[in-house]
């Protein structure tokens, strides 16, 4: 299993967060893939939000999947925005570095929470994950809804 886990344009331990990928890779029962995680500044993430998604505003990530069984994808994760977000949240940057970790993920597993019906499914596979890691469940799809996905089921 390989992780690689870089930085662009911005300084933070990645141990903790490297780790962490390999841990959910073994939940997943995926231990022989390989997965790319870039840190960078809201700049950076902006310009691919920009080419690859049209939206010209920075996000927290982005995912780009190989279609690759063992080579999963690219996790990229703007370090600015996920500051931003640990402290509206109340909580310390690597737990939000972790949701955001999860929720790239999933999307490179062939989850996304925009399809109609598959929201709460991915709600709830962030919430597995999440206290696989020790971190108290709410993900990514479940804050966008409020906790409430799928039809109003509660996550």
């Amino acid at each position: 299993m390989g992780v690689s886990l870089r930085c662009q344009g911005v300084k933070t331990p990645t141990a903790p967060l490297r780790a962490d990928a390999r841990k959910l890779l073994a939940v997943l029962g995926r231990t022989d893939a390989e997965l790319s995680v870039l840190l960078c500044d809201d700049e950076f993430i902006r310009d691919l939000n920009l080419q690859w998604r049209q939206k010209d505003e920075p996000t927290d990530v982005l995912s780009f999947e190989m279609g690759d069984p063992v080579v999963l994808g690219d996790i990229v994760v703007s370090l600015d925005t996920a500051t931003r977000q640990a402290s509206e949240r109340g909580h310390d940057l690597h737990t939000e570095l972790r949701v955001l970790l999860v929720h790239g993920l999933l999307h490179l597993l062939g989850h996304d929470h925009e399809v109609e019906g598959e929201d709460a499914e991915m709600a709830a596979e962030e919430n597995r994950l999440l206290l696989a890691l020790g971190v108290a469940p709410i993900g990514l799809v479940a804050r966008a809804h409020g906790g409430v996905v799928g039809g109003g089921k509660q996550v």
